[in-house]
């Protein structure tokens, strides 16, 4: 009906409109000339006049030639041709010989342009009426649009559409996932067995651990409707809208069922009730609850299994988490080596690598990287090819994204003096050296003093193979090592010349040595106990105020077993020094040298070898 109106509307205005024109037009064979009464008169006179037609206002002469000509007369209104002659003294004799012709308008033209002047004002009142009833129509639209889900559904034919065969690495994530999926495929031989579908699928782990990348991998396996949102989208400045929201997500998936639903960074609607500012009346508490409800309530909740990623799982609500609403979780651990590679192999796919890239080295040099990072470092060495003009990806680039990855850009444009340079070297040579001698530290792979990032300078160390676990004596090794720099700096310069470069060294032993002796029980006075059980729980309101779970005493106790720690690692980290003083020599001249050492020359520096010395140095020799 809206469209039928619509369409009436338009075909009137144009037909108005082009009887509007009709109305002003001369609808003869030859285009008439417009001219003055004095042109008219002055032709009658000269009986040159064959025809003259009066058309209400207008008056159409024909002139005698060879090519018929017509003359358009605009007259008076209301003013008859005989008076017009008249009042201008034309005889009639010579009237006489003109033939004279008077037509009436009439018809569809005669009409519209007696209606057209009266009906445009109100088709006007009446076009503004509906453009304004169809705004706050759509508005009307919008406001009870307002509780509906925005959650998207994923599409079958969509060409970018992964795969468990895209995601590399999680392999026990990938098999709780998979069994979702079989489930759904295949419900009967698990029903047979007497198993119920599982309600929902926890995904628990570090930023870029492929949490969402996992779970897009099962919109491409499963061949059922999938429904993803993000917990943000729940919550607006409306109360009751994130309810709503979540009951209508739940309709839609109810109606297509079998059926999956996706929520990301599900604590931002899923945290502790009860803990906030708000009170029982808190947007985020309500959305909750009704979550809660919609995957195990009064109402059974059946063909929808709710897959749900969280870096954040310890801040979520246990009602949530017990079974029958996520019964299963699943932990995406950071990549092992064996992991990474593949994980590189999957992103190196559409790179022009040389022969030459070992994308196990890649591996071996990146633990603790995340599949995002290592997506990351394969991108940063591709733009760094281009960026040199290359045609394919060398190692050289592949290794320098790692650093850049880790710690920033280089940058060569910084200018530094002569006694900063040999401080900056100085201080690099005391981490690798001690890191190099102590047995339960890291193998150092690099040592640079050009800056990159916050850093004057960096010294890589890496371990040889996967680390689960840390001892006390690899603490210790760190903790000296970390404070190396810090030992140079005294050893060489003195007391009175210790610069501001190891006050990243000294944060990052602090926290070390704190993190032994409160939260691993690495410590013979306080015993295996956790002094820290409440830190970092700020957000929540009944831990505003930090509440310690110790005495003052025991504070003193702990500052005094830390210190211990601190000053046992620059006592260690000092004998190293004094013991391999020409080493680290020898290190630094290299360093001021070349500016970069890479492991196979670190390693010559270490056993004495003179090869891995400049010619210059040798010749000083």
């Amino acid at each position: 009906m809206k469209n039928l109106i619509k369409n009436f509307s338009i075909i009137f205005i144009v037909l108005l409109t082009f009887a509007a024109i009709l109305s002003f037009t001369y609808s003869g064979d030859v285009e008439p000339e417009k001219v003055g009464v004095n042109r008219l008169i002055q032709n009658i006179n000269e009986e040159r006049v064959i025809e003259v037609e009066v058309r209400g206002d207008f008056l159409l002469a024909t002139l005698k030639g060879e090519e018929e000509k017509v003359l358009e007369v605009k007259k008076e209104p209301g003013q008859s041709f005989a008076e017009l002659m008249s009042d201008y003294g034309v005889e009639s004799e010579k009237l006489q010989k003109v033939n004279l012709l008077v037509k009436e308008e009439s018809g569809f033209t005669y009409w519209m342009t007696l209606i057209l002047p009266a009906m445009l004002p109100i088709l006007l009142i009446i076009g503004i009426i509906w453009f304004m009833s169809r705004q706050m129509q759509g508005m009307n639209n919008k406001a009870m649009g307002f509780g509906q889900s925005k959650a998207k559904q994923n599409k079958p034919d969509d060409k970018s559409k992964k795969t468990f065969k895209d995601v590399a690495g999680a392999k026990e994530a990938k098999e709780e996932l998979n069994e979702v999926v079989d489930f759904l495929k295949n419900p009967k031989k698990f029903t047979e067995m007497g198993a119920k579908i599982p309600k929902g699928l926890l995904l628990m782990g570090s930023p870029g651990t492929g949490k969402t990348l996992l779970a897009k991998a099962v919109a491409g396996e499963a061949d059922v409707p999938f429904f993803h949102i993000s917990g943000s989208e729940f919550v607006e400045m409306f109360v009751g809208v994130g309810a709503s929201r979540v009951r209508d997500l739940f309709d839609k998936a109810k109606k297509a069922a079998p059926s999956i639903i996706f929520i990301d960074e599900i604590d931002a609607v899923a945290r502790k009730r009860g803990a906030g500012l708000g009170g029982s009346h808190d947007e985020r508490e309500q959305t909750l609850n009704q979550i809660l409800v919609e995957m195990d309530g009064f109402d059974p909740n059946l063909g929808v299994i709710v897959v749900a990623a969280t870096n954040r799982p310890d801040v979520l609500d246990p009602a949530l988490l017990r079974p029958g609403r996520f019964d299963r979780r699943v932990v995406i651990d950071m990549p092992d080596i064996e992991d990474r590679e593949q994980i590189l192999k999957v992103h190196a796919k559409g790179k022009p690598l040389t022969k030459g890239v070992s994308l196990r080295k890649v591996a071996e040099r990146t633990p603790g990287f995340s599949g995002a990072d290592l997506a990351n470092l394969l991108n940063e060495a591709a733009i760094m090819a281009v960026r040199l003009g290359k045609k394919k990806i060398d190692e050289e680039e592949v290794l320098d994204s790692i650093e850049k990855v880790m710690l920033g850009p280089e940058k060569k444009s910084r200018v530094m003096s002569d006694q900063e340079r040999e401080m900056t070297a100085y201080h690099e040579a005391g981490h690798a050296v001690v890191g190099h001698f102590l047995k339960n530290c890291d193998s150092v792979r690099k040592v640079s003093i050009i800056g990159r990032g916050m850093a004057g300078g960096y010294t890589l160390s890496m371990p040889e193979k996967e680390i689960r676990y840390s001892t006390i004596a690899k603490f210790k090794d760190d903790l000296a090592m970390i404070l190396g720099g810090y030992m140079t700096e005294k050893i060489v310069y003195g007391d009175d010349q210790l610069s501001t470069g190891p006050s990243s060294d000294l944060k990052k032993a602090t926290q070390m040595a704190k993190k032994m002796v409160m939260h691993y029980g690495m410590s013979d006075k306080l015993g295996p106990r956790m002094y820290a059980d409440n830190e970092g729980l700020i957000f929540l309101a009944q831990d505003i105020h930090e509440k310690k779970n110790y005495s003052e005493k025991t504070a003193e106790m702990i500052d005094e077993e830390i210190n211990e720690l601190l000053n046992n690692a620059l006592v260690t980290a000092k004998e190293v020094i004094k013991t391999n003083k020409n080493k680290m020599d020898d290190l630094v001249k290299v360093l001021l040298e070349k500016e970069t050492v890479e492991q196979d020359v670190f390693s010559k520096i270490m056993s004495g070898s003179a090869e891995a010395m400049p010619d210059k140095v040798e010749a000083e020799k």
